[in-house]
């Protein structure tokens, strides 16, 4: 049978696919810093693998001859990806694909080193070289369409840089207005002492299980910067320690978490098969900002996290939960996207946006996009960067040529304000439960709306399934202002 042919290819694929993102774990985590040049070329073997399996005529011809009518829901999902996958593989170059893959794994360990050392100019040119690539890329898959919108495609299938631009538009003058007030009064007091590594580990840990992450399919370890890895009976994640700053650790677990849980409640029949993984990043991102934002932010659940902080950490100079809680969430200027309070952090996001599409429509040369970012930068946030790792060697994304990534962020931002708002209003005494640490009625409420489907809807319908309707800007910002107006008296 036709459609059992393609699952079965599909099936393998994913195998090979789980091999490959395993070699980037390890590459983030346990390698020997000797060994980059060698996983380079493993890793471009096996990207080369992988899409001469994509761009198999077989799969084509066995895709052109299905007769999808007589298809259930399910399997009508898994051809729709299976022939976007195709379709997108067989316009990309197999050479390109190794390149791509080989460069990416070089250029990583440059921007590692780079970022330790604070050493730009030692960065540039893998990043010059990723850029050229990416170009390359854009101009294979686009067509006649913009080069930036075949980029984004690959993360958040059907959306453009159009409609992403429009979205930041709608949101920026309300997020200004909301910043401006907050910061124009005094801020709540933070955290001191020293938070021991290992400590903020052992606590991170217990949180991530308290979200309901499966540490019998996952395991927490520690990356220069934080992400997710894997699917189904397999998957990872790291964070990072500041022995200053253990918040850094604890809601860059709590995202994590949010993207690890998706990917491990994803209906276990789609397993190793196109379904069974999260549809889109901003699907994905509306997960992790959920977790981390919404409740892991909110005044019931860091109550319950204050506790744990105490055991942990003893007397860490806050007087109670309701002092926590607004040293959780409090403002102040910063540099780093992934330490930003949810009132500023979308606007890290527009700066990336903006300079990563100027980047790949070739108006803006990689010798100048320091500059340019510091010049946006102090533009828009009213300092200026003091150091690279402050500045553009923060992020990981570019090394690993993740262009068209950023966006998905602030979609995952709007689409996770909207689904706040639905359970809400679904679950009325959600606060009783996180107030003593039980975060099932808010993640089992998830599961069930969002992520058992895995890819089986497309991305924008499932959140539209989700809240009964279609989703927007006004849930989040109308979150935000209740809430930092609510710390700040404004």
């Amino acid at each position: 049978m036709t459609y059992a042919a393609l699952i079965a290819q599909a099936r393998t694929t994913a195998a090979l696919e789980a091999v490959a993102e395993r070699l980037g774990w390890d590459q983030e985590t346990m390698m020997p810093d000797g060994a980059g040049p060698q996983r380079a070329e493993e890793m471009a073997a096996m990207a080369a693998v992988l899409h001469a399996r994509a761009v198999d005529p077989q799969v084509g011809d066995w895709l052109a001859e299905l007769d999808e009518a007589a298809l259930d829901d399910v399997a009508r999902a898994q051809v729709r990806l299976m022939r976007r996958a195709h379709d997108r593989a067989t316009r990309m170059p197999a050479d390109l694909v190794a390149e791509l893959a080989r460069t990416r794994s070089m250029a990583h360990r440059a921007w590692a080193a780079a970022r330790a050392s604070e050493d730009v100019a030692a960065f540039l040119p893998h990043l010059a070289r990723i850029v050229a690539l990416k170009q390359q890329e854009a101009a294979a898959v686009a067509g006649n369409g913009p080069a930036y919108d075949a980029l984004l495609d690959d993360y958040e299938p059907g959306a453009t840089g159009a409609e992403v631009a429009a979205m930041f538009d709608a949101l920026r003058p309300r997020l200004v207005a909301l910043r401006a007030a907050c910061l124009d009064r005094p801020a709540p007091a933070g955290l001191t002492g020293h938070f021991a590594p290992e400590a903020q580990m052992a606590l991170a840990g217990k949180v991530a299980v308290a979200f309901g992450y499966d540490l019998t399919h996952g395991r927490i370890d520690r990356a220069v910067h934080p992400f997710s890895s894997g699917s189904g009976l397999d998957v990872r994640i790291t964070t990072r320690t500041a022995a200053d700053d253990p918040f850094n650790c604890l809601y860059s677990t709590i995202h994590e978490v949010g993207h690890a849980t998706y990917e491990q409640n994803i209906d276990r029949a789609y397993l190793m098969t196109p379904v069974g993984r999260g549809v889109s990043m901003g699907v994905h991102e509306s997960q992790s900002r959920i977790y981390e934002n919404q409740l892991g932010r909110s005044r019931a659940l860091t109550g319950w996290i204050f506790d744990q902080m105490r055991d942990a950490f003893g007397d860490f100079g806050v007087a109670d939960a309701s002092a926590f809680y607004l040293a959780v969430n409090r403002l102040r200027p910063g540099f780093i996207r992934t330490e930003a309070d949810e009132v500023q952090y979308n606007l890290h996001v527009m700066l990336r946006f903006d300079l990563e599409r100027a980047l790949i429509a070739g108006d803006l040369a990689v010798g100048d996009l320091e500059a340019a970012w510091n010049d946006r930068f102090a533009r828009d946030f009213g300092y200026a960067v003091d150091r690279p790792s402050h500045g553009l060697l923060q992020d990981v994304h570019w090394s690993e040529g993740l262009f068209g990534y950023f966006p998905t962020y602030t979609l995952g931002n709007v689409y996770a304000g909207c689904l706040h708002a639905a359970l809400r209003a679904d679950v009325p005494d959600l606060d009783a439960a996180l107030a003593v640490g039980d975060t099932s009625p808010a993640t089992h409420w998830l599961r069930d709306k969002v992520q058992r489907h895995g890819g089986l809807y497309a991305a924008r319908e499932v959140i539209t399934r989700a809240i009964g309707q279609e989703p927007g800007e006004g849930p989040l910002l109308d979150y935000l202002e209740a809430k930092f107006g609510a710390i700040y008296g404004v």
